[in-house]
C-alpha cells in the first residue's frame, strides 16, 4: 500500500513523540497537532479554542489561502486535534471549567488518542486504517488470504 507523505511523516512523529514521553494533549507544541508541526505552537492561534473546530481569523485566512502546514490544512489540523483530545478523555474546547481526565499522560489514554488520531489521518487520505490488523487474519478455504515473509533469527 502506498502511504502519501504527509500521512507518513506524521505517523514517524507520534511514534517517535508516544515512546520518547514526549505527547501531552494539554501542551500545544506536544500534543498531536503540535507532534505533527516539528512541537511548534503557532497552530493555536488557528482557532481561539484548544480542541475547537472554529477557525479563528487567523485560521480562516490560512485556510481561504490553501496554506498547508506540514500537509495539513487549517482546518484538517483543528480536526485532528479535537479527535486526539476527545480520544484522550477530554471535553473540548479545553478550558478550566471543562472536565478532565485526572492522569491525561497515562500511557493507556495516550495510546487511545493515538490510535484514534491514525485512523483519522487515514479518513483523510482516504486509505483503510493501517492500524487494522483484522485483515492479518483473513482467510479463504482454511488458507490466509494475505501472506508475509515469516524472517526467522
Amino acid at each position: 500500500m502506498d502511504i502519501p507523505k504527509r500521512l507518513e511523516q506524521a505517523l514517524i512523529k507520534l511514534y517517535n513523540a508516544f515512546h520518547n514521553n514526549e505527547l501531552n494533549p494539554e501542551c500545544c507544541s506536544a500534543c498531536a497537532v503540535g507532534n505533527i508541526l516539528d512541537n511548534r505552537d503557532s497552530w493555536k492561534h488557528l482557532t481561539n479554542g484548544h480542541g475547537s473546530l472554529q477557525l479563528s481569523y487567523v485560521g480562516r485566512v490560512h485556510q481561504n489561502l490553501g496554506r498547508k502546514f506540514n500537509g495539513y490544512t487549517p482546518l484538517e489540523l483543528l480536526q485532528i486535534e479535537k479527535v486526539f483530545l476527545e480520544a484522550c478523555g477530554f471535553t473540548v474546547p479545553l478550558c478550566h471549567y471543562n472536565p478532565k481526565p485526572q492522569n491525561p499522560t497515562d500511557k493507556e489514554r495516550l495510546f487511545n488518542g493515538l490510535c484514534a488520531v491514525v485512523s483519522h489521518l487515514c479518513e483523510l487520505e482516504s486509505i483503510a486504517n493501517v492500524m487494522d490488523y483484522a485483515r492479518v487474519f483473513e482467510y479463504e478455504r482454511d488458507n490466509p488470504v494475505y501472506r508475509f515473509d515469516v524472517i526467522y533469527e
